[in-house]
């Protein structure tokens, strides 16, 4: 690179810019104390379960294949229930569980009840098949997801979903508010 020739009306402009310098002394650094972060608290494992109440309270019938299903918690008014057959809340969140046995599905569910309370979602869509290769026509799951949303703290209201939706091997399920999100 050719260096380059200054003017001195350049030069003089250039000084009155920079202002007054001085020159450096050391071109050593020094170093501050090397401070650590403060640890992050060890993330504690969920107990998912015990957002359940206790299954002794509830007195349920086996549901049959076309069965529909339907629940308000003690307290909420029924035109709500009315409202979430309707579609009239939007469906934030799904999960699918047929196939799944029992225990997985159990976990499945309420690891996905879990997340959708702590993100604040308001209806979610759970498909659970209609049980068609159930012994007895008694849906295992489907009877079992009535009993569980039932238990959970945390449903206000479930009813079988619209024919588009699934019919009676999904649920529309209400949740509570989560006032901490």
């Amino acid at each position: 690179m050719a260096k380059k020739n200054l003017t001195p009306e350049d030069r003089d402009l250039f000084r009155l810019t920079i202002g007054k310098v001085q020159a450096v002394k050391s071109d050593k650094v020094l170093l501050t104390e090397n401070r650590k972060p403060k640890p992050y608290p060890k993330q504690q494992p969920i107990d998912t379960e015990e957002r359940l109440n206790d299954a002794a309270e509830f007195d349920v019938e086996k549901l049959g294949l076309e069965d529909s299903l339907s629940f308000t918690a003690p307290g909420l008014q029924h035109n709500v229930l009315k409202k979430l057959r309707k579609g009239q809340f939007e469906q934030e969140a799904e999960i699918d569980l047929h196939g799944l046995n029992s225990n997985a599905a159990k976990q499945q569910l309420l690891n996905f009840l879990h997340d959708s309370v702590a993100r604040g979602y308001r209806c979610v869509h759970i498909v659970h098949g209609k049980g068609y290769r159930s012994e007895g026509n008694h849906p295992v799951l489907k009877n079992n997801l009535n009993l569980w949303l039932r238990q959970h703290r945390d449903v206000q209201a479930f009813c079988s979903a619209s024919p588009k939706d699934g019919g009676t091997g999904a649920v529309l399920v209400l949740l509570r508010h989560n006032h901490s999100a």
